[in-house]
C-alpha cells in the first residue's frame, strides 16, 4: 500500500498545480478578453487542451469555478474584518484595501450574466451579502461610515476600481489603492450632504447574474 501512496500523492499534487495554473490563466485571459476561447486558457497555462477539458467541460463551467473562488476569497476577507477587534473604521479600511488587492469585482464587471448561475453560487452570494452587511453595520454603529451606504454600493465601487488598468501591474495596483483612498474619504464623511438617489438594491446587483 505504501508503494502506491507515493505515486498517487504525486499525481494529485501535479493535478493541483495544473488546476492552479489553469485558474490563474483563466482569470488573466478572460479579464483581458471576455470572448477568448478556452484554448487560450490552455495555452497560457501551459497545459494541453485535453488536460483542461478533463477538469472543466466548458468555458461556462470554468467561469462558474472562477466566480466561486472569487466569492470565497471575498467572504474570507470579510470574515477576517469581522474578527478584527480593533477600531471599526481601521478594520473597514483594511478590508476594502484587501478586496482591491484580491481583485474583488473584476469578474463581476466583465462577466455578469455571461455564465450560468448555480445554487452554490447563489448561496455564496447570499453569504457574501450577510457578512458585508455586518461589516457596514459595525462601522455605522461606530459613527465611522455614512449611514446611507449599503452593500450594493460596495459592490459597484469595487467594480469601478477594477476598471483601472495602466499597463504595468505594479502601477495599476498602486493607482487602484490611490483612488480607493479617495473613495474612503467620501465614505468616512458622515456629516456630508446626502447622496443623490437610493443605494442599489441587492436584487438589482444580483439580477445581472441571471443572464
Amino acid at each position: 500500500m505504501e508503494e502506491m501512496t507515493g505515486p498517487l500523492s504525486g499525481r494529485r499534487a501535479e493535478a493541483a498545480r495544473n488546476d492552479k495554473h489553469i485558474l490563474e490563466a483563466a482569470r488573466a485571459v478572460f479579464l483581458e478578453d471576455p470572448e477568448a476561447p478556452i484554448a487560450a486558457v490552455a495555452k497560457r497555462a501551459g497545459v494541453g487542451i485535453g488536460a483542461l477539458y478533463r477538469r472543466y467541460r466548458s468555458k461556462d463551467e470554468l467561469l462558474v469555478r472562477l466566480a466561486g473562488d472569487g466569492l470565497r476569497r471575498y467572504i474570507a476577507a470579510a470574515q477576517g474584518a469581522l474578527a478584527d477587534e480593533g477600531e471599526p473604521w481601521a478594520a473597514f479600511v483594511h478590508f476594502m484595501q484587501h478586496c482591491v488587492e484580491i481583485g474583488a469585482g473584476s469578474l463581476s464587471l466583465r462577466h455578469a450574466g455571461a455564465f450560468s448561475s448555480t445554487e452554490e453560487l447563489r448561496q455564496a452570494g447570499m453569504e457574501a451579502y450577510v457578512v458585508s452587511r455586518q461589516i457596514l453595520d459595525r462601522a455605522k454603529a461606530a459613527g465611522a461610515l455614512r449611514g446611507e451606504i449599503e452593500v450594493g454600493d460596495l459592490s459597484l465601487l469595487l467594480e469601478q476600481l477594477q476598471t483601472i488598468h495602466i499597463g504595468d501591474e505594479a502601477r495599476t495596483s498602486e493607482l487602484r489603492q490611490r483612488y480607493l483612498a479617495l473613495m474612503l474619504d467620501g465614505l468616512h464623511v458622515v456629516t456630508a450632504a446626502p447622496l443623490p438617489g437610493p443605494a442599489p438594491q441587492w436584487e438589482e446587483i444580483n439580477r445581472r447574474y441571471e443572464g
